[in-house]
């Protein structure tokens, strides 16, 4: 059994970080630790609960140089945004705390004289926070936060891509003086990662990740009766109605597919657009798509870093070239980004048309930096072809008619609905999905739910 965990950077594939992965007595102790602490934990006040939680948040953002630059080598995220998703962590996480008494205040019941009744909502006891690598800040501290407000204890699994992340948010709340164990993390193998969520210590686990990933977080948990929140997959379309404004539709598409390598959950992954705007359209998201620098992710002028390794990479220049041997017309010829190769991580952005749903490239989720365009003739084709999909994490029309606009998202088969934006988490809203893009929620109050168990309190005051 392999002991130590390697990590690779995507920017020059030279070993990053190394770690020794936690053995059977480490996690058996960590989850002890954590049940112990947890008793004391949710005897604290929500309003000292509040204040360790931002204490640890200011402590993540004094240190945000340096957690970029980890964050630039671990997975490939351009050093020129790597700080904004240390401004995304803080914002999530000041919102949640923000919230937090009213989103876990007693639900309170009609009166009834000679009766008090209310709904408490408790903790459930220990949380295991299994994070991804390609948002690896600001996607477990949607989890950590209101897990911990909620008096529960926290251990955090983080992806072998981004460990470091993990070690610094842990430093973060080390430093606001949060008791021990009640915040934990652990480099595990898969093995004990499920063998960790099998135990009887822990009471939710928040998963982000793969579709097959999540399946075997569900099988593993069977019978245990706990809550599973599962962040899985997405095939994000989005629509341009002919009443678009063309060229901030093509800025916001553009950058929605491309950002972060087109490496998101919610990234826009298939386009379809009104025939009668549909040439203009093209030729103007060519034209920006074009305008993206490739390179090494350390340089600040880069807009367009490697994807997170070679297979990754290797796996979206599968799904292009069947693509266009199945008929469809790249518009980006890659040897203009002089890095992009085969047989390394680094990926030019691509744009295809005459594209269908035979094709995988509109199916499959592609997790990277490309995108196919249908033409369509009507609101009814778009809406078809948009839940045509086995996801539903998020879709977006653009159209300068609202109403037009809300009656299409309310037939469409997705979590969130945009109009004229796309490729955005706004923390006051659900996070959430349909199909397999898995269940559970994130952010907003109703993001407090899976950390917390309801209990009816009926009380009869006068006999």
């Amino acid at each position: 059994m392999t002991h130590t965990q390697k990590t690779y950077s995507p920017i020059d594939g030279s070993l990053y970080v190394e770690r020794e992965l936690a053995g059977i007595q480490e996690v058996h102790d960590a989850l002890e630790l954590a049940e112990k602490a947890q008793l004391i934990w949710k005897n604290i006040p929500l309003t000292e609960r509040k204040l360790f939680c931002s204490k640890a948040v200011a402590a993540f953002v004094n240190n945000k140089a340096h957690i970029a630059k980890e964050l630039c080598w671990q997975m490939g995220r351009p050093i020129r945004y790597a700080e904004g998703e240390v401004a995304s962590f803080a914002a999530r996480a000041e919102y949640m705390i923000s919230i937090a008494e009213e989103a876990l205040a007693p639900i309170q019941t009609s009166e009834k004289p000679g009766f008090r009744r209310y709904i408490h909502q408790d903790p459930v006891g220990v949380v295991m926070v299994i994070a991804p690598w390609n948002y690896p800040l600001h996607t477990p501290i949607n989890a950590i936060i209101p897990a911990l407000l909620a008096g529960n204890s926290v251990i955090l699994k983080h992806s072998s891509q981004t460990p470091l992340c993990a070690e610094q948010i842990f430093a973060a709340f080390k430093e606001a003086g949060l008791p021990e164990g009640v915040f934990q993390y652990l480099h595990m193998s898969h093995e004990y990662t499920e063998m960790a969520i099998q135990s009887h210590e822990i009471g939710a686990v928040a998963f982000t990740g793969s579709v097959p990933s999540g399946i075997k977080i569900d099988e593993a948990v069977t019978g245990r009766f706990i809550g599973v929140g599962l962040e899985l997959g997405g095939k994000d379309p989005a629509y341009i109605r002919a009443d678009a404004d063309i060229d901030y539709a093509v800025e916001s598409t553009v950058d929605g597919a491309f950002f972060n390598s087109g490496q998101s959950c919610c990234g826009i992954e298939r386009i379809y657009v009104h025939e009668s705007i549909y040439d203009d359209y093209v030729a103007k998201f060519v034209a920006l798509t074009r305008q993206y620098k490739l390179g090494r992710s350390d340089n600040p002028e880069i807009t367009l870093g490697p994807l997170v390794n070679e297979s990754a990479a290797e796996f979206v220049r599968d799904q292009i070239k069947d693509a266009q041997e199945q008929g469809a017309e790249a518009h980006i010829d890659p040897s203009d980004f002089y890095l992009d190769k085969p047989g390394t991580a680094y990926l030019a952005p691509q744009v295809l048309t005459n594209v269908d749903h035979t094709m995988r490239v509109m199916t499959e989720e592609s997790f990277g930096p490309v995108v196919g365009i249908m033409k369509v003739n009507s609101d009814e084709e778009a809406l078809r072809l948009m839940n045509d999909s086995e996801f539903g994490l998020s879709a977006s029309v653009f159209t300068k008619d609202i109403d037009a606009a809300v009656a299409l998202g309310e037939q469409l088969e997705t979590g969130t609905f945009f109009v004229n934006r796309c490729d955005f988490l706004d923390p006051e809203l659900a996070w959430t999905g349909v199909k397999h893009t898995g269940r559970g929620v994130t952010l907003s109050k109703r993001g407090f739910d899976a950390f917390t168990r309801l209990k009816s309190f009926h009380i009869k005051e006068t006999i």
